[in-house]
């Protein structure tokens, strides 16, 4: 029974995390989009979130990568997974609120990472596997996506040069809605299977699911496909001023260049089962993309704070992870202490919305 409880608990932790995962890469997805005022805030943000719910079922590679590449499955318990996905949660949260776009795929295996660790030892990490499916794909990719943004956005002002303004920024508002759109659905063929692993890891540890028969339920892909939707939906407003307008002053060309760079790189990963950082790869696009018109457009200050999120984001989440761990092991193996956790996390998180409306509501009139 208490088996059953901490998971019924992993599978609403992971789910939460999904949701916060929508709203914290909303901006992926969306901010060069409005900031190049191709569609409006409500309608890029509907668009996202209906393909991110599409790009779900694309394919289960990176699941399969989340859930067997990364840590021993054998040291994996469902109070390991809890403490990995609060670690993810926590740091969502904080980058979330200082509006830095870091990653949140990154967060999910530092978490994860930090409270094997916690519990096993580094033993029981798959160095390999974090180095080729992780890190080297984190290099690479904004890399590629810089480069590549930057030489089509080359041609495109080679080719349209000497055309009229207003007739080639219209025509590259409507190919963002094309691009915009392709990019949301990579964004849900990555990020919202790595819940989908995360969970299938968590009823592997229950003994649900054999560990040598790793498959993804039904269930799972269409909750967490709908979680991410609806985090989508909400919205990480913060982090989309920050990728919209800190970065480069885009004009559509720029925006239609960066997410079309962002979007062939995820899906090129997805179909591999690399578990990339949307937030990374978008970013490089956009510097690619601002870099190729001139150096001096790229607001390099504002690129090494989100460069330096990003470095921060496996230690951080990771050292999180490994302290709910051992604060939850103070409670013994049962419920108790993910019970008590949760319950302080969710009081926390309503004492500072509640701070919050209470800042935003308008003074007392003085007669």
């Amino acid at each position: 029974m208490s088996a059953d409880i901490i998971l019924v608990i992993v599978v609403g932790t992971a789910l939460a995390f999904d949701f916060t995962n929508g709203f914290h890469d909303t901006a992926n997805v969306v901010a060069t989009s409005i900031s190049t005022r191709a569609i409006g805030p409500k309608q890029a943000v509907v668009m996202a979130s209906l393909l991110n719910f599409a790009g779900a079922f694309i394919s289960l590679k990176v699941a399969a990568t989340i859930g067997q590449g990364f840590v021993d499955t054998d040291a994996v318990t469902t109070t390991v997974v809890f403490a990995g996905l609060v670690g993810a949660i926590a740091w969502n949260l904080i980058t979330w609120w200082l509006g830095l776009p870091s990653s949140s795929s990154h967060a999910l295996i530092g978490g994860l990472v930090g409270s094997v660790v916690a519990a096993q030892g580094f033993a029981a990490v798959n160095g390999g596997g974090l180095l080729d499916n992780l890190i080297i794909p984190a290099i690479i990719a904004p890399v590629i996506a810089f480069a590549a943004a930057g030489i089509s956005i080359l041609f495109v002002y080679r080719i349209v040069g000497n055309l009229r303004p207003g007739p080639v920024s219209r025509g590259f508002r409507h190919g963002q809605l094309i691009s915009g759109g392709m990019l949301s659905l990579s964004h849900g063929t990555n990020d919202a299977q790595k819940t989908m692993g995360v969970i299938t890891l968590a009823l592997v540890a229950n003994g649900d699911i054999a560990a040598n028969h790793f498959h993804v339920p039904d269930w799972v892909v269409i909750s967490a496909a709908s979680a991410i939707a609806l985090g989508t939906f909400i919205g990480g407003w913060r982090i989309i001023k920050t990728l919209g307008t800190r970065i480069i002053d885009m004009d559509p060309a720029q925006g239609f260049a960066a997410q079309g760079a962002g979007a062939a790189v995820i899906l090129a990963a997805s179909s591999v089962g690399y578990p990339l950082s949307t937030t990374h790869v978008i970013s490089g696009g956009i510097m690619g993309s601002g870099a190729a018109k001139r150096l001096s457009a790229v607001r390099w200050g504002v690129a090494g704070n989100i460069v330096t999120a990003w470095v921060l984001t496996l230690p951080a989440a990771g050292t999180i992870g490994a302290l709910t761990y051992a604060v939850a092991s103070l409670f013994g193996s049962g419920a108790v202490g993910p019970i008590l956790i949760t319950a302080a996390m969710l009081t926390a998180l309503a004492a500072a919305f509640a701070r919050r409306i209470q800042r935003a509501a308008p003074a007392p009139s003085t007669p």
